[in-house]
This record gives C-alpha cells, structure tokens and sequence, in this order.
C-alpha cells in the first residue's frame, strides 16, 4: 500500500480493470481495480479513506464495476460516489444499479440539428448563444464568479426547463452543495433535479469517478424515459486534477506541467457521453477553473476543443464591477452565425464585439493623454461601448440577499432591443450608471423620467 494505491494478490481468477474490490471490517473499503500487475497481481485505487487496512488483510471481489442507481426515485435526491444517499433520508428503493462505465453512443444515433439554448443572461445570449444539447464551458481563475454564474443558470433554466437537470459537483467545497440544496429546495426546483457530490476532503479515486455516476443517471433519462437533461459540472478541472493526482500515485511518468500523460483519453471518455441523440438531449453546462488564469494550461486547452460555447470570465472585468463578468472578445461560441441565430442577432453580435474591440485599443491612449485627445469619432465609441458594457450587467437571482437588487431574466429580444438602441445613440445623453444593472432597456428610460419628474 502506498497513500489510496493498493495491491491485491489473486491465486486464480484474476479480476478485470474497473473491477470493485471491498475490504475491511464491514468491507467499508472500496478499491477501484485500474491495472494488472501479473498473473496473480492488480493494482487498484482506493475509493475511500483506508484506515485500517493493513498488509495481509482479506480482500473481496464483488465481481462487476462500479455502479450507480437510476431510475424515477432518484429525483431531488442526493447522492455520493457508491450511490448512497447523503441528504439523510431513507435510501430509494426502486432502482436499477447500471455499470458507470459506458461506451458513448455510436454516430449514427446523434443528432445533427442545431438549436439555441436561452438562458435569460444578456451577455450569454447576445454574444455567445449556447446550444441546446451542446456543451458550454464557464472558464475562469479562483474567484471571478463561476460558481455564481452556474447557479444563475440553474435558476433561469431549471425554471423553464422542462426536462431533468443533474448537478454535478467534482472537488469543489462542501458547503457549496449544501447552499445549492437549499436554495433549490426553496425555489421549488428540487422534484425534478439530481445531485451527485465527490468533495474536496475525499480521495481522489472518488472525485475522479463521481462524474461518471453523475453521466449514467444523466444517460438514463435521455435513453430509457426520453427526456432532456441539463448536466451541470462544478468544476472539470476538479476531474482532470483527481486523473493527475492518481496517475501519480499509480508511479506513471507525468507529460508537461505535471499532467497525466492520458489527460487527453480521460477528458475525452467523460466529454464524448454528453450528448444529443435520436432518443433526447444531454445539454451541459461546466464550471472550469484555469490555474493562475493561464488560458494555454493542458487542462484548459483539452477542455476547450470539447466544448461548443465558451465563456471567458475576466478578472479585470470583475475588479471593474462589471457582473457577470464575461469578457465578450475572448468568449466564443459555435452557434454564433448568421445560418444558425439570424441575420440581425449575428450582425449586432459582431457589431458590439467592434466596439468593444476599438474601446480597448483606445484605452491606453486614454490612460496616457486622456479623453479629450481623443476625435469627436473616437470619443463616440468610447461612450458607446461603456454603455454596452454597463446594459450587459444584470443583477442576479442567487445574489438578491448580498447586493439587494432583485434579480432580472431578460428575453433575447428584449437583450437585442436595447443594444441596437445604444448602438443607435439613443441614450447618449444618459448617464452611464442608468444603464447599469438593469433588466430591460425599459428600465434606463423609466429612470430617467423619475428623476425628470422629481
């Protein structure tokens, strides 16, 4: 035994990769078979903590891999790595146990239409319109508000979301889930969501593997009942760190930064599963934290060619005030051309990006020489794409009892309306904290008015 690696000796019937092995007192401790050594020999990963195991200990083979329960009463519960319970109510009882590891459905079932997915959040859906059945990935450091943003998205989209969603929560803090628990439960959204949780204080076999208990429950209601699901990953990166964490403990050489030499493999058989089939869709929405904000790290970088939509979030936004703080010019999304979402939503979608564009430029002139160096041309952009930068906030659902503004979901075209009527210069002469943290454009003119009366 070296820290969760465990070697088990075999006289005959050697067990096969993926195997689960119990051992200890109450076979309490579940080790993971991932190679084999010898003809007698495997080694394996150990699932939970290993006190009390020792050299020489008995060790059973349960004769199949891991599995998850599936089936209707797992609804508004909450589940671990083993599919037990842990919200402390009675285990459920018509299940079906299903092996975590599956294959990813064959190309011919995938489906090949293309349709947006929106979320209520302007600056998602003006400028990087996510895909329904797709994946979308949140990116950004320690801080900046991923987390916030996911649970956002819940909010928006549990709510008018018809299908079944699937939180997922890798290596992330225990108090996150039991917050989103309640938060859930209080926005009535429970009955129909799942959540699986691989902590930060557990092994990293355990939150190596909790996504692929969260994927079987998430294939299971796409399959069998037909239904759309929303999987929802906090944070992949978590997995991708759990795969380097047992890698090293497995003895294998790491590649560059320290990584896993198969990131690539293992990112590739937990991404390729999520997808949309003849049978439903499997839309997910992943929370990806990139080390000290290197946007070239291998996690971030394998993460990204899986993804169809993602979502740069920017530090330097964020010290600005400027929630949610999506940086429109590194952000991107597949779904953003004329054949897909319209002629008029691309052309303004890339008529802001412009301005942004030619505002960021422009800043250093600005901090050296000060505006009024500027062309009357170029001071325009500049008031322009603050403005654009100010109506693209929006006050937060999940974040009312910190700022107290309550939280605004705006349509797509309400979002359109008002940034075509700033790029207009309709609003010129209103000050630019009208236009921040606000719903509707509506909002900025009825403002004004209050103030004019007053």
């Amino acid at each position: 035994m070296r820290g969760s690696v465990v070697d088990v000796f075999f006289k005959n019937n050697l067990p096969p990769v993926y195997t689960l092995l119990r051992a200890g007192k109450e076979s309490q401790i579940a080790i993971e078979v991932l190679t084999q050594l010898d003809a007698h020999h495997v080694r394996g990963i150990a699932l939970t903590p290993t006190e009390g195991l020792a050299r020489g200990a008995a060790v059973e083979d349960t004769g199949g891999p891991l599995k998850a329960p599936v089936g209707r009463e797992i609804l508004s519960r909450m589940f671990d790595v083993f599919g037990d319970t842990i919200d402390r109510r009675k285990p459920p009882s018509d299940v079906q146990w299903r092996s975590i590891h599956r294959a990813p459905p064959p190309l011919v079932r995938r489906s090949t239409t293309s349709e947006i997915f929106e979320t209520g959040i302007k600056a998602i859906d003006v400028l990087v319109p996510l895909e329904r059945g797709g994946k979308a990935g949140l990116f950004g450091g320690a801080g900046v508000g991923k987390t916030v943003l996911l649970t956002e998205m819940i909010h928006n989209v549990v709510k008018q979301h018809q299908g079944v969603s699937i939180f997922c929560g890798i290596g992330e803090r225990c108090r996150e889930g039991e917050e989103l628990y309640r938060a859930m439960k209080e926005a009535g959204v429970l009955p129909n969501t799942v959540m699986v949780f691989g902590q930060m204080n557990e092994p990293p076999g355990a939150r190596f593997r909790v996504g692929h208990t969260a994927l079987t429950m998430a294939e299971y209601f796409r399959d069998d009942e037909c239904r759309d699901v929303l999987l929802l990953i906090d944070n992949i990166f978590r997995f991708i760190q759990a795969g380097s964490e047992v890698s090293g403990l497995m003895g294998q050489m790491p590649s560059r930064l320290g990584y896993q030499p198969t990131l690539g493999t293992e990112l590739s058989e937990l991404e390729e599963r999520i997808s949309t089939t003849d049978a439903g869709a499997i839309m997910s929405i992943q929370a990806v934290y990139v080390p000290a904000d290197d946007f070239t790290d291998p996690s971030a970088v394998h993460t990204f060619s899986h993804l169809s939509a993602s979502i740069v979030l920017s530090r330097k936004r964020a010290s600005e005030g400027l929630y949610p703080a999506i940086d429109p010019l590194q952000s991107n999304s597949k779904m953003a051309t004329p054949g897909i979402i319209g002629e008029r939503h691309y052309r303004l979608a890339q008529e802001i990006r412009q301005m942004l564009a030619q505002y960021s430029e422009l800043k250093d002139i600005i901090s050296m020489l000060g505006l009024e160096q500027l062309s009357p041309e170029d001071r325009n952009v500049v008031a322009r794409a603050r403005r654009l930068e100010r109506f693209l906030t929006q006050p937060f659902f999940t974040t009312e009892q910190f700022t107290g503004i309550k939280g605004k979901s705006v349509s797509l075209s309400d979002a359109l309306d008002g940034c075509e009527r700033i790029l207009r210069d309709e609003f010129k002469d209103y000050p630019e904290g009208d236009l921040y943290m606000i719903g509707t454009i509506d909002e900025a003119v009825a403002k004004k008015s209050s103030r004019d009366k007053s």
